[in-house]
């Protein structure tokens, strides 16, 4: 047994994960095992043509299209703090799929530097770099 943590927030967070494990052995003992990179590697990229319907200007032939909206996308998840490292990655290989350059992805990343800092900036561009690259975990 590990040592309780003396931080309370800490021990909430510790108390969380362990009901969480013990949740999950309960439900699905077979999802004990399951990390966010498995999901990662279960969605593939869609085709353009499927992007361009459900997301883009198939129904509002006015408004966005799949790239932009990825390229918005990209940027969101990266002012947070790129933190949603799978989804980074996912929405990186979606939007070369839809269309945008590497040159866009990057000034997409580094245009959210003004928002969410430099360090969200660097990580995003490293796990953009891995989504071009093919070098994902």
């Amino acid at each position: 047994m590990t040592k309780a943590p003396q931080n309370p927030f800490a021990a909430l967070m510790a108390q969380t994960q362990e009901m969480a494990k013990d949740w999950v052995k309960q439900v699905n003992p077979a999802m004990a095992q399951f990390t966010p990179q498995g999901f990662e590697k279960m969605w593939p990229t869609m085709p353009a043509e499927m992007m361009e319907a459900f997301m883009g200007k198939q129904f509002n032939p006015e408004g966005l299209d799949s790239k932009t909206r990825l390229l918005l996308t990209l940027q969101g998840l990266t002012i947070q703090g790129a933190v949603a490292e799978p989804q980074i990655r996912l929405t990186v290989r979606h939007a070369l799929e839809a269309g945008a350059t590497k040159q866009e992805v990057a000034e997409t990343i580094a245009q959210a530097a003004m928002f969410g800092g430099v360090p969200a900036m660097n990580k995003a561009m490293e796990l953009a770099r891995q989504a071009i690259d093919g070098t994902e975990e």
